[in-house]
């Protein structure tokens, strides 16, 4: 039985991140940089995310992820109700563009340390990608890939018979 040629969006490391952000919900979490950031983490604590986006008159200015509240909030005695998030802040957002793939992604993250990606189209935030969520879609596409060998295998098993 002769394998059919696949699509690039069929095999993971291509499939465009515009379909993996397809199945995720659509809302994108900001936060201004002199909101405190008390604030920040309520609103991380509260939509279950670990980072939100740091907005500036619709510019993005940074990110600030519950890492950077440990690390440069807590561990430093700094107060989260008087310090703003610009103090704390990724300024230097490491982004990816909506028509990336999967594989793209995956090496962003490596090569930089992080573990969410700020999706951009056209220099705009659109939304932001976890490694979470590229396991989640690894282990979907690895589910499917084994679910279509077993049926070939039950079907080369059965027309032997």
């Amino acid at each position: 039985m002769d394998n059919p040629l696949r699509r690039p969006e069929q095999i993971l490391a291509y499939r465009p991140l515009r379909q993996i952000l397809a199945s995720k919900p659509k809302a994108l979490w900001a936060v201004g940089p002199k909101d405190s950031t008390r604030s920040a983490m309520q609103l991380m604590a509260d939509k279950h995310i670990g980072l939100v986006v740091v907005m500036d008159n619709k510019t993005i200015a940074g990110v600030l992820s519950e890492r950077d509240c440990v690390r440069r909030l807590i561990l430093a005695g700094k107060s989260p109700d008087t310090t703003p998030v610009s103090e704390i802040m990724v300024r230097d957002v490491v982004t990816a563009d909506v028509g990336q793939t999967f594989a793209d992604c995956l090496r962003l993250m490596h090569e930089h340390g992080i573990r969410h990606l700020l999706i951009t189209e056209n220099a705009v935030a659109i939304g932001v990608i976890s490694v979470r969520d590229l396991l989640g879609e690894a282990v979907a596409h690895h589910a499917k890939v084994i679910g279509e060998l077993e049926r070939e295998r039950m079907t080369m098993l059965t027309s032997m018979a």
